[in-house]
C-alpha cells in the first residue's frame, strides 16, 4: 500500500489520537526499552534517551558558521545583532544587550492546529549558535505516556534560555508549551521566563501589503530565495507522526523532521533580514510601500525622529504623497505647526483631500490668524466634502453643522 493512501486511512486518527485524555495516557504502560525506541533512528542522526522510564528521541545537527541559509550567514547575523546594540531606540525586534547565542530559534509540530489540551505536540525544534556555528536540536515524542521525558531533556538543556524566536509562536507554539507543561509540571523543570521576537509580527508590519499571504513557505521564498526541495508539507506532519505509532518505523518521520530543522533555520535568516530592513533607511530589497509601512511601524513605536527620516526620503518618489501627508500628521504631533501647513498644502497641490483641509483651516485660524486663508481652506473642505457620498445620516448632519459653524465663525473674525 503506497504511503498517500495510508495516510488517507489514518485521517481519522488526527481527531482521536490528538483528543485522547491525558489520564488515559498516563495510564499506558512503558514497555519499550530504549534499545527498541533507537531502533531505525540513527540512520538520520537521531537517538533515544530515557527518563523515569520514559523516552523521548533527540536529534542533532550542526553546520558550520560559514553557511549560507537563503541570503546569510552566521556572520551576518553578528552583524545585524551589533548594529542593534549601537541603535539608542528600543524596538520590538531589537537585541540589544543580547549576543547572538542568547537567541533561541524555536519551532514545533503538533498533532493538530487547535489550543486545547487534546492537542499535542509531538516535535520541539530549536536552533543556537554555539561558537559561531548552528547548533539544531529537536526532542521528538515516540508515544503518548512519553510527554514526562521530553519536556524534561528540553527543559533541562534550555534552562540557560531567555530569548525565544519564533514565526507565530507568541499565538501558537509556545501558549501551546505551556498547556502541555501543565500536565507534567510537577516532574520537569519550570518553563524559563522567555523574551519572545515573533518574526510573523514583524513581517506583517512590512510586507502585509506586498504579499497575499505571509505563510513562512512564501516569505522565506520570496524574500530570502530559500527553495524547499522535495519538502514534507507542515499540514502532512501529524498523519505522518500517526502513520509512526502504527507502524514504529522512523524512516516515515524523515521528512517532518528535515521540515522542521529547515524551519528553524529559517528563522535565523529572516530574523537577520528583518533586522536590517529596518536598520537600513534605504534597503534595495525594499518597495517604496515597504519603506513607508516600516517608517508607519516606528511613529507608532514613537520613535519620531526615525519616523521623520523614513518619510522624508520617500519624498519625489511613486510614494509621495503619502509621505508627505503621514508628514504633516507627525509635525502636528510635535507642534511644529509651520512644516505641517507646509507638508498639507504640498500634499493638496496634488489631491484633494478633506481631512487636509480642515487641518490647514485649524491652523490658518488658530496659528498663524490669516483668517481669509483660513476661511479658503475651510470652504474647499466643506464643497471637497459635499462631493464625497455619505451613508450614515448622523455623521452627515454633525459634519455638515461643523463645517458650517467653522465658516460662520471665520467669517465674524473677519467682520
Amino acid at each position: 500500500m503506497s504511503l498517500q493512501n495510508k495516510l488517507n486511512r489514518f485521517k481519522k486518527q488526527l481527531i482521536h489520537v490528538g483528543s485522547e485524555s491525558i489520564s488515559e495516557k498516563k495510564q499506558k504502560p512503558v514497555n519499550e526499552t530504549v534499545e527498541e525506541y533507537d531502533s531505525g533512528w540513527g540512520r538520520f542522526e537521531a537517538k533515544a534517551v530515557a527518563f523515569e522510564e520514559q523516552h523521548c528521541i533527540i536529534r542533532e545537527k550542526n553546520y558550520s558558521k560559514d553557511h549560507k541559509i537563503g541570503h546569510y550567514t552566521v556572520q551576518d547575523l553578528h552583524d545585524a545583532i551589533k548594529r542593534w546594540n549601537e541603535r539608542e531606540q528600543s524596538h520590538p525586534l531589537s537585541a540589544d544587550g543580547r549576543e547572538a547565542a542568547d537567541l533561541l530559534f524555536f519551532d514545533t509540530e503538533t498533532t493538530g492546529l487547535g489550543s486545547g489540551a487534546g492537542n499535542t505536540i509531538f516535535l520541539l525544534g530549536v536552533a543556537r549558535i554555539l561558537e559561531d556555528d548552528i547548533h539544531v536540536r529537536q526532542y521528538f515524542l515516540p508515544g503518548p505516556g512519553n510527554e514526562v521525558a521530553l519536556y524534561h531533556h528540553f527543559l533541562t538543556d534550555m534552562q540557560d534560555m531567555s530569548n525565544l524566536v519564533t514565526y507565530n509562536g507568541k499565538a501558537f507554539d509556545w501558549p501551546q508549551v505551556k498547556t502541555r507543561h501543565t500536565f507534567v509540571r510537577d516532574m520537569v523543570p519550570k518553563l524559563p521566563p522567555f523574551g519572545h521576537f515573533d518574526l510573523l509580527h514583524g513581517s506583517r508590519r512590512v510586507w502585509k501589503k506586498s504579499f497575499e499571504s505571509l505563510r513562512l513557505s512564501i516569505v522565506e521564498k520570496e524574500l530570502l530565495s530559500i527553495e524547499r526541495t522535495e519538502d514534507t508539507p507542515g499540514y502532512l506532519a501529524p498523519m505522518l507522526y500517526f502513520e509512526y505509532l502504527r507502524e514504529k518505523d522512523p524512516s516515515i518521520l524523515e521528512g517532518v523532521f528535515k521540515h522542521n530543522e529547515l524551519d528553524v533555520l529559517t528563522l535565523i535568516s529572516l530574523y537577520t533580514h528583518l533586522s536590517n530592513v529596518l536598520l537600513d533607511k534605504s534597503h534595495t530589497s525594499l518597495s517604496n510601500l515597504e519603506r513607508f509601512e516600516i517608517a508607519k511601524w516606528y511613529e507608532a513605536l514613537g520613535d519620531r525622529l526615525e519616523a521623520k527620516h523614513r518619510y522624508g526620503e520617500l519624498i519625489d518618489t511613486t510614494i509621495d504623497l503619502k509621505a508627505k501627508k503621514a508628514l504633516a500628521s507627525l509635525y502636528k504631533k510635535e507642534k511644529d505647526l509651520d512644516k505641517a501647513a507646509f507638508y498639507w498644502e504640498s500634499f493638496i497641490e496634488s489631491e484633494e483631500d478633506v481631512e487636509s483641509y480642515v487641518e490647514l483651516s485649524k491652523i490658518f485660524e488658530h496659528h498663524f490668524k490669516e483668517f481669509e486663508k483660513a476661511l479658503f481652506y475651510a470652504r474647499k473642505g466643506y464643497e471637497s466634502w459635499k462631493s464625497v457620498k455619505r451613508i450614515l445620516r448622523g455623521d452627515e448632519d454633525k459634519e455638515r453643522i461643523q463645517f458650517n459653524k467653522r465658516i460662520n465663525r471665520i467669517l465674524r473674525k473677519l467682520g
